[in-house]
């Protein structure tokens, strides 16, 4: 049914009343943190579990019956959360920028944009703030439902892992970096430019865009040439100079930079999903519905793997994600980056974690946190 039609007097009335009750949920939920921490819990261990709180979201949501989407409420939401949280604790997160780019996206879909967001040149660089605790948070990209692993993220957690086993050496003073979160981030590219759509003589972004939108460019844009950037942001930029040039990003890209949406959802696959990695120096609290990520090394010979994969059907766990990755500098020898539903404070998860530990030449736990659903 539709609302009533209000005078502006009314309307400010209604936005003093919004501002009053947003004021006593911050000072209720920093209250509460207040005695998170008189019960013994960390500040750390509470920005860890409760940044973007998934149940106040899908509280929000559920409770929602409209005119304003499901998505509008989530972002409100989100940055309610958000602004608590700086203003109890500020947070300071390191993503692979530059700004607008996916990365920042799901550093924004993780902590709101009241948290200091930096961008760094790699994702090498997003471990080093960590690690030397210039930044609290992280947030790397390892997997994208279309290209698969980013090598670059699995790189740096294979150096975490030999550093912990005493095959490598951290510098003075580095903390030591766990996964404490995910971000699965559904993908929207759109065809970004200045001018018409007939005008375009290139297409520019980076080559995991052009080529997760390469059937849509052959149907509609046949011939035009496609030039890899550095990233999704750097081809909005040249977007922006030149009117025959359009660039494949995400629509805030466009919004940054002063640009016109000449198609939404070019995608090729509609399920495109990046998921990211949030990395901190503090363990995530149990949430009940928990994934671990962890790396290993299975000795050199026939059926060593398939006896370590046979643990996890032995006790019952459910892996979510399984990538070989060479070890640098060893030809012929793999780690193995696996993730599996369950929390190391469980028995079964205990006694898999040992088992496997005796079938390995090295093994690493990366992290612990609750499973997310994909936002976007």
């Amino acid at each position: 049914m539709a609302a009533k039609k209000v005078t502006a007097a009314q309307l400010r009335k209604l936005d003093r009343q919004l501002v009053d009750l947003l004021n006593e949920r911050a000072a209720a939920a920093i209250a509460n943190g207040e005695l998170a921490e008189a019960r013994g819990e960390s500040a750390a261990d509470q920005t860890a579990s409760g940044v973007a709180d998934p149940a106040v979201l899908k509280y929000a949501t559920e409770n929602n019956d409209g005119p304003l989407t499901a998505t509008a409420i989530q972002a409100i939401f989100r940055e309610l959360l958000s602004g608590i949280r700086s203003a109890n604790q500020p947070i300071r997160a390191a993503y692979l920028g530059p700004a607008y780019t996916y990365s920042h996206l799901a550093a924004i879909a993780r902590f709101g944009q009241s948290a200091e967001l930096v961008p760094v040149a790699t994702i090498a660089s997003v471990f080093d703030e960590v690690e030397q605790g210039h930044a609290q948070f992280g947030v790397v990209p390892i997997e994208n439902s279309t290209d698969g692993r980013v090598a670059d993220s699995l790189e740096c957690l294979a150096r975490l892992s030999a550093v912990a086993n005493g095959n490598g050496s951290g510098e003075s003073g580095a903390t030591h970096v766990q996964i404490c979160g995910e971000v699965p981030l559904r993908i929207h590219h759109c065809l970004l430019g200045r001018g018409a759509r007939s005008e375009i003589r290139r297409v520019c972004s980076k080559p995991q865009a052009l080529s997760q939108c390469r059937n849509w460019l052959a149907a509609h844009l046949p011939g035009v040439k496609l030039e890899p950037a550095s990233s999704s942001a750097e081809a909005a930029s040249l977007a922006a100079a030149e009117p025959d040039t359009a660039a494949i990003g995400a629509e805030q890209a466009a919004v940054n930079n002063g640009l016109s949406i000449l198609a939404r959802n070019i995608e090729d696959n509609a399920e495109n999903v990046t998921r990211f990695a949030v990395i901190g120096a503090n363990a995530a609290e149990r949430s009940g519905r928990d994934k671990t990520a962890l790396v290993f090394e299975a000795p050199h010979e026939p059926g060593s793997l398939a006896d370590a994969m046979a643990i996890f059907k032995r006790h019952r766990l459910n892996l979510t994600w399984i990538e070989s990755f060479p070890i640098p500098s060893a030809r012929g020898r793999y780690l193995f980056f696996l993730e599996f539903q369950g929390h190391p404070a469980e028995l079964r998860v205990k006694r898999a974690i040992a088992s496997l530990q005796k079938k390995s030449l090295r093994l690493s736990l990366l992290g612990s946190y609750a499973e997310s659903e994909v936002v976007g």
